[in-house]
């Protein structure tokens, strides 16, 4: 009698497990569409060869599209914008990339430069980001 109380019962738990796959398919299939239209999103990005002068310009470009695009309500979102716009970053661009006979005043404004796909904005704050180590290694 106990046998088949259990194989009943197994049979009832293993109908809830498959009964809950639409919805988890439904959810996952949502998360593909918010990353497929997050990928197409047009931001605002500075180039890649950037003048040594203009990188903080640019970092502060991508500081502001992230916050204007993304804001900073996310746990992620808040630690990067935060990271961007902290003290010794802000530095290390400032101090590291210009000398004092070279003036910022030929960088161009963030609305200036063209709009790029996300996946190549943050392909190219990376690539300021690991400018800037490589400059104080």
């Amino acid at each position: 009698m106990k046998l088949i109380v259990f194989c009943l019962f197994t049979i009832y738990c293993c109908s809830l497990v498959k009964a809950s796959y639409p919805m988890e398919r439904k959810k996952l299939q949502e998360v593909l569409r918010e990353l497929k239209m997050l990928k197409q999103l047009m931001m605002n990005t500075p180039p890649k060869d950037i003048e040594d002068c203009c990188c903080l310009t640019a970092l502060t470009c991508f500081r502001e599209t992230l916050l204007q695009h993304f804001g900073i309500s996310g746990k992620y979102q808040k630690k990067l914008y935060k990271s961007l716009n902290h003290t010794l970053t802000v530095s290390t661009f400032g101090l590291n990339f210009c000398n004092t006979e070279t003036s910022t005043t030929n960088c161009s404004t963030c609305h200036s430069h063209p709009k790029e796909k996300a996946s190549e904005f943050f392909n190219r704050l990376e690539s300021l980001v690991q400018r800037g180590l490589s400059r104080i290694n």
